[in-house]
């Protein structure tokens, strides 16, 4: 009897990038502008962009808080690219050692995504900062670490609370795991997935803009 592979569904777990999205606080807005446009009678139209490396979903490297770290294109791709574990924490303001380790996180999973009440900012609240987001603290990002993970993805724009924001940081980038910020989770269960995020490949840079998506791990009938 013959086996049919079941195609897998994809899920975009990226924010859509526009002048009006929230940035850091600090951070230049994005501008969009054409220069060229077929409606004003050129023969294409051509978009300018004027953004940050930080802007909405985006991979943070090592080189972001770590002196001589390793750049956004130096990357491995087997770290960007394979299973990922979306786990629910829902109920909490941080993402303590605490709370992590009642996540029910399983065994051998090198990628974890964090879905928090954050989520559901970017179906209500996508265009203003709200510093009270959900994130990982010192001792947490620390526990991570002690279970070998190798990415670890939030569903805000940075990984640590406002208030950890350095120390969080360097605790997962000094060991080498890479961070995927600004993940949109709100209409992701949680599970295990096939997980992939390219960030734009920018020479020098310590972060960059990146798509993700999320597939459901192919099954046979």
């Amino acid at each position: 009897m013959k086996t049919k592979t079941i195609p897998p569904t994809f899920y975009d777990i990226s924010l859509p990038i526009s002048e009006s999205i929230v940035v850091w606080p600090g951070d230049k807005p994005v501008t969009i502008t054409q220069p060229k446009h077929l409606d004003r009678g050129d023969d294409a139209t051509v978009s300018h962009l004027s953004l940050g490396a930080h802007v909405g979903t985006h991979v943070d490297a090592p080189a972001h808080f770590v002196r001589n770290g390793s750049l956004v294109n130096d990357i491995d791709l087997n770290i960007l690219v394979g299973p990922a574990m979306v786990v629910e924490a829902l109920d909490t303001d941080v993402l303590s050692a605490g709370v992590i380790k009642n996540l029910s996180i399983s065994e051998g999973i090198e990628r974890v995504l964090f879905r928090t009440r954050n989520s559901e900012q970017w179906e209500t609240n996508y265009h203003e900062f709200n510093k009270d987001y959900v994130g990982i603290t010192e001792d947490g990002a620390l526990w991570l670490v002690s279970k070998g993970i190798r990415l670890v993805g939030m569903d805000y724009l940075s990984v640590a609370t406002f208030d950890e924001v350095t120390t969080t940081h360097r605790a997962l980038l000094q060991a080498g795991i890479v961070l995927v910020e600004g993940l949109n989770l709100s209409r992701i269960a949680a599970g295990i997935y096939d997980f992939i995020c390219l960030p734009l490949k920018i020479e020098g840079a310590e972060g960059a803009p990146a798509r993700a998506i999320l597939m459901d791990r192919v099954t046979q009938s």
